[in-house]
């Protein structure tokens, strides 16, 4: 570190408060939402389930958010933070978070970052408290030493790691527009049946009466009833080496409706079965983070990668579903993986493409599907009965080739990530040390977002 950067005491630099008790006994006032220990991630909050309790007016300030505030988790992974940039405005947190105000000499967003270093090196073990379950206290926080550059030198480090963290996040937005766009294809033909709603309207055939509703939108459309997508990345003719025109995949779905006991009114010459005849939820396998031999293979968990390994159990792509923990969770893997004992593996037992069995299985509401059990969890019977619609091979031809530009394009925004991620990594704790000069920085960002 140069000499010329003091440690100072965490607590002279900042305002820091915890988060509001939860008791729905005691607490009164208007009901706002708040964030807990599950939502803050490193980096970046889940705000997708936001739970509510009430606040009184003068806790507003207290307990609220800023633009700008640091918010630190106290328990579960302590020190794991993220800033908060108003994403839903009166936001409040509960008392599993901190929420951190840097003062004039001190930049949140370094101090984020110092988090991220110290999260990542241990540095912030010894300020723990509790034998089994870690805590970072208030008090602990206060007592953290931090290297303190001059205030434009944290922000130019700020803004050097943040310039890489902002294009993750960039690539990540638009990995989910991607996986929407898929999912939009996959309901329109899969749930909505739009193409055989379409030829049966064409035909003068007759729609069911539960799928009426939907027929009346499809011929509202008029000459804009296209259930596929005509973009020029996907849209090239069979001819040319590309994919089929819409024209031959239309071919490809049935023209009228036969109805099952199982499922109702589904495309003639479909198949119904239960999702247990098409796949098994395999059990992951234990293994301790103390049994890890630093690898490149990801481990998953049912919150999603939870470390790294040098060998797999399952080869890629896969699908892994949440069986403790993070219930019902679901993730698509595109390389081998090791898939741990709070999760399932879907071994394919069937000609159903596995990224079609990906789409289905986020249809299903597989977190309601509990075992029997004090530990919430899923019942792998109870997936396996719920019955699925099987269509022809062509049209699962079809809907893969449809995607094929999707997915290309989420695996090179993927690999991305991973080099920028790793970049992030390697700078953090040169530029807190004052081991690397800005300008050297500053061009190695340069280099790889030019890559």
């Amino acid at each position: 570190m140069p000499a010329d950067w003091p440690t100072v005491r965490l607590g002279e630099h900042v305002d820091s408060c915890l988060g509001k008790m939860l008791d729905k006994e005691k607490n009164r006032g208007d009901f706002f939402p708040y964030l807990g220990n599950k939502n803050v991630r490193w980096g970046s909050f889940d705000i997708d389930e936001l739970a509510q309790m009430r606040f009184e007016e003068n806790e507003h300030e207290r307990y609220g958010l800023k633009d700008g505030d640091l918010v630190v988790c106290e328990g579960g992974e302590p020190g794991r933070c993220a800033i908060w940039k108003e994403q839903i405005p009166g936001m409040k947190i509960q008392k599993a978070l901190h929420r951190i105000r840097a003062k004039e000499a001190l930049d949140n967003r370094f101090l984020h970052y110092w988090f991220l270093w110290a999260g990542k090196t241990g540095a912030l073990e010894p300020y723990f408290t509790g034998t089994t379950i870690k805590h970072l206290t208030g008090k602990a926080i206060a007592e953290l030493p931090i290297p303190l550059p001059p205030l434009q030198e944290q922000k130019s480090i700020a803004y050097i790691l943040g310039t890489l963290d902002d294009k993750i996040e960039l690539n990540r937005q638009m990995n989910a527009t991607l996986e929407a766009m898929a999912q939009a294809l996959f309901k329109s033909w899969f749930v909505d049946f739009d193409p055989v709603i379409d030829n049966a309207l064409a035909a003068g055939n007759p729609i069911p009466e539960p799928l009426q509703t939907r027929a009346e939108i499809r011929k509202a459309l008029g000459d804009k009833r296209k259930p596929f997508p005509t973009h020029r990345d996907v849209l090239v003719s069979r001819e040319a080496g590309g994919r089929e025109r819409p024209e031959a995949i239309q071919q490809q779905f049935p023209n009228r409706f036969v109805f099952s006991d199982e499922m109702g009114w589904v495309p003639e010459g479909w198949e119904v079965k239960s999702i247990g005849d098409v796949i098994e939820l395999a059990y992951g396998k234990s293994l301790p983070a103390s049994k890890r031999i630093d690898g490149d293979v990801p481990v998953f968990g049912s919150g999603g990668i939870s470390g790294l390994h040098n060998e797999k159990l399952v080869d890629g792509p896969g699908i892994v579903v949440g069986r403790k923990g993070t219930v019902g969770s679901l993730y698509w893997v595109e390389d081998d993986f090791f898939p741990i004992d709070t999760v399932f593996f879907v071994v394919n037992k069937s000609h159903v493409p596995l990224y079609w069995l990906y789409q289905t299985l986020g249809l299903i509401d597989i977190k309601s599907m509990g075992a029997d059990s004090a530990v919430p969890g899923v019942n792998r019977n109870a997936v396996y009965a719920r019955s699925v619609t099987i269509p022809r091979v062509g049209v699962f031809d079809g809907y893969l080739g449809q995607i094929e530009s999707y997915n290309s394009r989420r695996k090179v925004l993927d690999e991305q990530s991973s080099t920028l991620t790793n970049l992030r990594d390697t700078l953090l704790p040169k530029l807190l040390s004052g081991q690397l000069r800005l300008p050297d920085a500053e061009a190695m960002v340069e280099q790889a977002a030019a890559g």
